[in-house]
């Protein structure tokens, strides 16, 4: 008998088993061809890292003063960037100013992420009178503004770092509930949850298996936004004197100090804001990249 297959039965031979790609994989694969929010992604690793090395990478001393080379202009032999109002170099004190500035834009949203999600999630997978006491004590928050919210917090509270990350943290922390309790309000009425309270599983099974796994990435993407408000919300603390103290080398509080120099050196008096811009606009498309690479329907 001949050996030779036909080609009907040739064409029907199976394929090789392909093992599917799992969602986040995916969502790294969208990410990776978002080129807006892979570029800002680098320039949010490189603040970091500068943000980590910058006593190391600081080309001098951001705390030695000299009179007699203050307001220097950008370019000048010694000072890159020129000097400031006490002739201190503004180069090493932006790099270095980098770590003090990115921690307390950064942890603020970290500590308000932690609270804000557990008060959310409980607040809508409980429903009821606790999702009624909870939420409308957290609506009394956005009777203000972000804004004067964090300057009220901070003048009661005082000056200082620590005072800052408490009222920051308190601002944000409405916010990101509001959020975690829409997300697990949809979640908490899909099939799956039912079958498995149907099953006999406690509400801390429920919410541990089921629930968080949906419910964190939305959460961590909003805030993750957050940050470039808290950047710009540290910044005007420091720049009103309610944040950090002289002669720290953070932008807002070198905004601060350099205000009055905008006449003579324009340019060097903007160099602060300039970080505080790049900083925030990044952090803002690498939470919009996130969200779109994570969108299912994308």
């Amino acid at each position: 008998m001949s050996a030779v297959l036909s080609p009907s039965a040739a064409a029907v031979e199976p394929l090789p088993a392909q093992r599917s790609r799992g969602y986040w994989a995916s969502v790294w694969l969208r990410f990776r061809r978002d080129p807006v929010a892979v570029g800002a992604a680098c320039v949010v690793l490189l603040l970091i890292a500068i943000g980590i090395f910058g006593p190391w990478l600081a080309p001098a001393d951001p705390y030695q003063a000299s009179m007699l080379n203050r307001l220097k202009p950008i370019a000048t032999s010694g000072y890159p960037l020129g000097s400031d109002e006490l002739g201190r170099d503004m180069l090493s004190r932006l790099i270095v100013g980098a770590r003090l500035s990115l921690f307390i834009g950064i942890t603020p949203v970290l500590f308000a992420f932690v609270f804000g999600a557990v008060i959310g999630i409980v607040a809508g997978y409980a429903g009821g009178a606790v999702n009624s006491v909870i939420m409308r004590t957290i609506d009394v928050f956005y009777a203000f503004p972000s804004v004067l919210l964090a300057i009220a917090l901070s003048g009661a509270l005082g000056a200082g770092i620590l005072n800052s990350l408490i009222s920051l943290t308190i601002v944000f922390i409405p916010q990101i509930a509001r959020v975690a309790e829409a997300v697990t309000t949809q979640v908490r009425g899909r099939d799956y949850v039912e079958a498995a309270r149907a099953s006999g599983a406690s509400a801390f099974t429920i919410v541990r298996v089921h629930v968080l796994g949906n419910v964190l990435g939305p959460i961590f993407v909003y805030a993750t936004s957050l940050i470039a408000v808290s950047m710009i919300l540290a910044s005007g603390l420091s720049f009103l004197g309610l944040g950090v103290k002289p002669p720290e080398p953070e932008w807002g509080l070198m905004l601060n100090t350099l205000r009055t120099a905008i006449y003579v050196q324009p340019w060097i008096a903007a160099l602060p804001g300039v970080m505080i811009f790049i900083t925030s606009i990044s952090f803002n498309l690498l939470s919009d990249g996130l969200r779109t690479a994570m969108d299912n329907k994308g």
